[in-house]
């Protein structure tokens, strides 16, 4: 039976995971999700996610997101004129024309997840999920500013205390080793006090 079955005459692609390996350094992840507030309000949040270092480059929050508002944060994102080359994003119909007429005009090439596939999009899922569980699903959100400066605060955190497995333990922001000599081990509260991040202090 084998000898009816084409044969290949190149080697195969390279699939799904070779690709953000191969251009870690030139990808970025965007999402949204949704936050309900106290007055049952919902409001939107969006994160431009870097692989490289896992660091969220810009986040911003509206009740109203719209194609021409997420293409202005790509801008925003992209303000330092370091454009990520391959931004990864879902089907979603806020990234309608006028979102990818300005990242065309950027020079950046989408990269689109296929339907109903967010494990194709696992970093951004990844970081939603932390600002969710350890801190906006503790609290109670009153309105968009309130929401935006918590986010602040959880990134602020996330950026200088979330170590990770792919960088080694350490965190987006890479943090000096305190030896033992630098003093004893003191906890600093951060986001509210739902959090507290260590560090050595000299007594």
């Amino acid at each position: 039976m084998s000898r009816w079955m084409p044969r290949r005459t190149k080697p195969p692609s390279q699939n799904w995971r070779a690709f953000p390996d191969n251009h870690v350094g030139e990808l970025v992840s965007i999402d949204f999700f949704a936050v309900p507030t106290a007055t049952f309000r919902v409001l939107f949040v969006l994160i431009v996610l870097a692989h490289d270092r896992r660091r969220i480059v810009h986040f911003n929050v509206t009740d109203h997101p719209t194609a021409e508002w997420t293409a202005q944060q790509m801008i925003n994102a992209v303000g330092d004129g370091k454009s990520p080359r391959y931004p990864i994003r879902d089907r979603d119909g806020v990234y309608g024309l006028a979102f990818r007429d300005r990242v065309k005009a950027l020079d950046i090439e989408q990269v689109v997840i296929a339907p109903h596939s967010p494990q194709q999009n696992p970093y951004a899922e990844r970081v939603i999920g932390t600002l969710c569980r350890e801190c906006l699903d503790r609290v109670v959100v009153l309105g968009e500013s309130h929401l935006r400066r918590i986010v602040r605060r959880s990134v602020k955190y996330y950026h200088g205390a979330g170590t990770h497995l792919a960088l080694d333990k350490d965190a987006p922001e890479p943090r000096p080793v305190q030896p033992p000599d630098m003093g004893t081990v003191i906890e600093i509260p951060e986001v509210g006090g739902l959090h507290h991040r260590c560090e050595r202090r000299a007594a």
